[in-house]
């Protein structure tokens, strides 16, 4: 009856649909809020030749029984962005469209009940104002009075977010198909894509149920369906559906519609006002993956079982925080099947194993509130050709093949829907789905108190217990159980010699003739240089942001090792590949799994090193920034004069099958020189005392080189121009408007961790990228952009007086335009 209804009023709303044409220049799959917001975004932005097919009906699969909630603050500035447009969307699409979505400003309120959930509201409240969105830290009293139906009195306070509302998905999707199809879009009910379509590694089309369609682009939008479909093409798009449910209840006394939107995340309940009753959803810390091997074609329009046991827990709590559902009845129980990814994030852009097929699904249940802005930037990606926002945490390439195994999806996803809730701690690692990548290194590491964290799929160390602690995770905002184990690692890094194993990183091989030009137009640096060299650069968008940055080895006179970051394998191989041109004889290939890297690094590194080989390793034969193949014990390795932690030392890249040998031999020879095993965390911490920088925290396709401080790595005037030259040229004569800047506090108790509000003469500037903390310098440290309406030079950055925001509370905080730390002299620089 449901679907037959809705139908109707899509029947009513579109009039006759149009006959499914030959070809297109889009063709979007999937008529819920997602596919209806591309299509809308892009004829509204000069695209009108699109076709959108439906398998069913409009508003199906996720859309029609979604809660409806708008939300506009996230985590990271780029989502927050998609959020706020797309409620300011929403909020105004009844006037172009005449179609109303139900839009309702009602606020949002999320208690807190305990000291650590305060401190996180605090630090959200506190980034909010940077983002733009108003949040109001207020007393369990004046929530109460928000909604009068709490019961207060284990509640400590609230935030809350005015501006914040909800809509009804279903009309939602018809005026953003109706507003898509006055401009040009045409919109096919009944037509279930088959295959796609494609031809040396581009997309030509697709194949339906009521014929074929030739397409320029196809964007795949079909929810919790999109995975086989990728299946069916070889693109990789790990999602996986969840169980999630809420419930209607009948009429309560005091209840209305307009209450606000409100959420309790200690107790993994969200609730609001449904006319004259209360829907109650929750986002439990396990949830059930739908363990069905294909989603069914027809279910759109359905539902899952009630599954009132795995609700027992929500409904209890439900009952605690709000009295009157002790005795009321409950008029609906739905729970409805969701797409969930392995990160929590959705997945959006260009399928890296095919141009021109764009991907925009897995929105977590986030969808309703993102379709909008989501919608916007991946039309912009589309016509520009390349993202016109930093969409990393989104990007489909940061997954790789690994990531789409079902095995590993059903499991992961159990944790990920109730991450909407769960404390954000800084350095939170997934617990489910582990074990999947992991270094020769393993179990020796593991054997001498290994505590690891999980990236792109690797296992890595993030730190070594000691002194009776175990290798476990113990979260806070403050200085977290590892404190003491990190300290140690730190300053054996930096009074010894400490090894890291950074496997994980990503590796390529680039060769060929053209190998050298290729490179030379990606690469700021100029990479034409001898056999032997080795030279950091980045790549750049043509905006002149960061696309990554890596350290670029000259192995022969057609061919280069690269490296680059853990998390970026698949991006950087699929930035290199689209930019060979068809008449260059060049190519890529990933080599990520066939070296182990060793890091050794430390004041006594050469000294250790010189006991395994007999190359020479002195300054005048080896010099800082060049490679040689040399022994360590009887194994050959390739070792590079690096650091990335500030100190002397080599990262010895080893053959897989070789890399236990050398572990063996440097922790054996290492005793007397004091070695110790270090992880990520000590990494990280070393680097920012030295100030260098990491792409996906503060370096990102939004930040230049010269915004960055990096500008010593560009070579304005080599032979071949490297991409978003003219654009750094441009800003390079205008002048910054925002500068990178390293941060030591005053104070040496607290800790950085990033995403803390930087204030300059108590008005915010910024906010960190990346923190830790010190123990050369006794003090947190971090790196943060400092803003300014006009130029920001050093005369600005040094004449005004800082503090950043930590749980609440600000701390005074030094600026440094050169690294705190300087090795040569062994001493701090303040």
């Amino acid at each position: 009856m449901l679907k037959a209804d809705l139908g109707s009023r899509i029947t009513d709303l579109l009039k006759t649909m149009p006959p499914l044409p030959a070809e297109t220049k889009v063709l979007v799959v999937g008529g819920g809020v997602i596919g209806t917001s591309v299509a809308y975004h892009l004829t509204r932005l000069g695209w009108k030749d699109v076709v959108l097919v439906e398998q069913n009906a409009l508003a199906g699969g996720t859309t029609w029984h979604a809660a409806g909630l708008i939300g506009r603050l996230r985590t990271t500035n780029s989502m927050t962005k998609i959020n706020k447009y797309s409620a300011e969307l929403y909020s105004s699409l009844e006037k172009e469209t005449g179609h109303s979505v139900g839009w309702k400003q009602v606020g949002s309120l999320i208690v807190g009940r305990s000291r650590e959930r305060m401190q996180q509201l605090a630090r959200s409240a506190a980034m909010a104002e940077w983002f733009g969105v108003e949040v109001q830290i207020i007393s369990a009293k004046a929530a109460l009075e928000k909604w009068p139906l709490l019961r207060i009195d284990d509640v400590l306070g609230a935030a809350w977010l005015p501006h914040d509302g909800k809509l009804i998905p279903k009309e939602l999707t018809l005026a953003l198909a109706k507003g898509a199809q006055s401009r040009g879009a045409r919109i096919v009910e009944g037509v279930r894509v088959l295959d796609i379509e494609h031809r040396n590694g581009r997309v030509t089309g697709v194949v339906t149920n009521s014929g074929s369609v030739a397409a320029e682009y196809v964007v795949l939008c079909g929810g919790m369906w999109t995975r086989e479909l990728g299946l069916r093409c070889g693109v990789t798009i790990p999602l996986y559906p969840v169980e999630h449910h809420y419930v209607v209840t009948e009429p309560i006394p005091g209840a209305f519609d307009e209450l606000p939107v409100g959420r309790d995340p200690d107790l993994c309940i969200y609730f609001r006002g449904e006319g004259d009753a209360v829907v109650l959803g929750a986002f439990q810390a396990e949830s059930r993956a739908w363990m069905v091997d294909r989603v069914p074609d027809n279910f759109s329009f359905h539902l899952l079982p009630p599954d009132w046991e795995k609700f027992a827990e929500p409904l209890r709590h439900g009952k605690h925080r709000i009295p009157s559902l002790e005795t009321c009845q409950f008029a609906k129980f739905v729970n409805g099947p969701e797409s969930f990814t392995p990160d929590n994030n959705f997945i959006l852009g260009e399928a890296p194993e095919l141009k021109n097929l764009f991907v925009a699904a897995g929105f977590n249940s986030v969808g309703i509130a993102s379709a909008g802005g989501a919608g916007k930037y991946l039309a912009e990606w589309m016509i520009e050709g390349q993202p016109t926002l930093d969409l990393w945490s989104v990007d489909i390439r940061r997954f790789g093949p690994w990531a789409n195994n079902r095995a590993f999806l059903r499991e992961r996803v159990t944790e990920v829907l109730g991450l909407h809730y769960q404390m954000a701690w800084p350095n939170r690692e997934f617990t489910t789905g582990r074990g999947l990548r992991r270094s020769p290194l393993h179990e020796r590491l593991a054997a001498q108190g290994a505590c690891f964290g999980a990236k792109n799929g690797w296992e890595r160390p993030n730190w070594f217990a000691r002194g009776g602690v175990k290798p476990f995770m113990e979260y806070s905002f403050g200085k977290q159980n590892w404190i003491d184990c990190h300290a140690a690692e730190h300053r054996a890094c930096r009074e010894r010699v400490a090894v890291f194993d950074q496997t994980g990183f990503s590796k390529y091989v680039v060769r060929g003739k053209h190998a050298v030009n290729l490179l030379q137009r990606l690469c700021g640096n100029d990479v034409d240089v001898p056999v032997g060299r080795v030279v950091y650069t980045g790549m750049f968008n043509e905006r002149g942001g960061f696309e990554s940055d890596l350290t670029v080895v000259c192995t022969g006179r057609e061919e280069f090792y690269l490296i680059s970051g853990t998390a970026q394998t698949v991006r950087d191989l699929d930035w290199i590949r689209r930019h060979i041109s068809p008449e260059e004889d060049a190519e890529v290939v990933d080599v990520t799994s066939a070296w182990s890297v060793l890091g050794v690094m430390g004041p006594q590194a050469r000294a250790l090193l010189g006991r395994l080989t007999d190359a020479d390793l002195s300054n005048a034969a080896f010099p800082f920034a060049t490679w040689r193949e040399i022994s360590i014990d009887t194994a050959t390795v390739r070792a590079l004069r690096i650091t990335y932690v500030g100190e002397l030392g080599w990262e010895l890249h080893v053959p897989v099958e070789q890399s236990v040998l050398v572990y063996d031999a440097l922790m054996k020879t290492g005793h007397e020189f004091g070695i110790t095993n270090a992880g990520h965390y000590t990494i990280n911490s070393l680097r920012l005392e030295k100030g260098y920088r990491a792409w996906g925290a503060d370096l990102s396709p939004d930040d230049t080189p010269l915004e960055a401080g990096l500008a010593f790595a560009i070579a304005w005037d080599k032979p071949v121009p490297f991409i978003g030259r003219d654009s750094l040229l441009k800003q390079r004569e205008t002048g910054l408007k925002r500068q990178l800047v390293i941060f030591t506090l005053e104070d040496p108790e607290p800790t950085l961790w990033g995403s803390e509000p930087i204030y300059r003469d108590g008005k915010a500037v910024g906010y960190t990228t990346s923190g830790s903390y010190a123990h050369t310098l006794g003090a947190a440290i971090g790196m943060g952009y400092v803003n300014h309406t006009e130029t920001v030079n050093a005369a600005f950055l040094k004449s005004g007086r800082y503090e950043i925001a930590i749980n609440g509370r600000r701390y005074a905080a030094t600026p440094h335009l050169r690294a705190p730390y300087d090795p040569e002299r062994k001493r701090i620089l303040l």
